[in-house]
């Protein structure tokens, strides 16, 4: 009996002391383009880092909009940092990122990021 208490009390501590957070990464090649690029030279400039977030939270399983949503919304945040109106460039190397915290089912948030590396050819 001493044993299934102690046993009873250890689950609870790690439940109880374990992080109310999840995390999880994506890396997809999100790109369709059917660009040609030769890189035999050095004809690009990588000018850094961009990225976009989204966040939703849920009440009771309620809440706002679903995961594809949410992925729009961070992939047109990042896009609109990485100014690709002006000049030739492009995003590489495209991340996404999720987290989920809170205490499901009865409130959790969901956040999602994507984030990518602009690169500009020069010639």
């Amino acid at each position: 009996m001493k044993n299934v208490r102690n046993a009873v009390i250890a689950l609870t501590l790690v439940v109880g002391l374990g992080s109310c957070g999840v995390n999880q990464a994506w890396i997809l090649n999100q790109n369709q383009n059917s660009t040609e690029v030769h890189l035999g030279s050095n004809n690009f400039e990588v000018l850094g880092q961009v990225k976009g977030s989204s966040t939703v939270d849920y009440v009771l399983i309620f809440g706002g909009t679903n995961r594809t949503n949410l992925y729009n919304e961070a992939y047109a945040a990042m896009l609109k940092e990485a100014d690709l109106t002006s000049g030739s460039r492009t995003i590489t190397n495209i991340l996404t990122e999720e987290h989920v915290g809170g205490f499901p089912p009865f409130y959790y948030t969901r956040t999602l990021t994507v984030s990518g590396t602009v690169v500009e050819f020069t010639k």
